[in-house]
């Protein structure tokens, strides 16, 4: 569209015509072949997951020492003096919902307030309730969970968003009645 001197708006004497490439474009879509996408998406390789360069399947098969070697230093410490009654009985439900649980199914969700528990890699693929003060978040643990806190999870607050400000707060509404 070009602009006159009287400010009107003349169209242009210009053809619209595809841009270049735009032709084979649509070309390529007419050709374009389902089968061979899906063998595109099953050749595509997925990311090995590794905590700390160890593989999920040697992760997998650590004993706890072991693990306590690779993971850092606060979580290590809480290891040597040992896993007390509380925790351990997590890791026993948590083998227990997953021994009861259908093969290629996700184990019932335990419930648990240890919060400060660390997600060693035999919970991998347990699902845990975790509360949060007022209300149980259930989380599926990942490899990705591993070494970190449950509290981690499941947040025990609503982190504030300080955004435009309510009524009554400016000084200018001094002199507004607020009904």
């Amino acid at each position: 569209m070009a602009s006159s001197a009287d400010g009107m708006v003349k169209p242009s004497k210009r053809k619209e015509r595809p841009a270049k490439g735009q032709d084979e474009a649509m070309m390529d879509l007419d050709d374009y072949d389902a089968q061979a996408a899906a063998e595109k998406k099953r050749a595509r390789s997925f990311r090995k997951f590794s905590y700390r360069g160890v593989e999920l399947d040697q992760l997998l098969d650590m004993s706890n020492e072991e693990f306590m070697k690779i993971v850092h230093a606060r979580v290590r410490r809480r290891f040597t003096r040992g896993l007390k009654r509380k925790p351990m009985g997590l890791i026993k439900k948590l083998r227990k919902a997953k021994a009861e649980a259908p093969p290629n199914e996700k184990p019932a969700p335990v419930k648990t307030h240890l919060r400060d528990m660390v997600v060693v890699p035999e919970m991998i693929g347990s699902v845990i309730a975790i509360y949060n003060g007022k209300v149980f978040n259930t989380v599926e643990i990942k490899p990705e969970m591993t070494g970190h806190y449950l509290a981690e999870f499941s947040m025990s607050y609503i982190p504030t968003r300080h955004g435009k400000p309510g009524l009554g707060s400016t000084n200018s509404s001094r002199f507004i009645p607020l009904k």
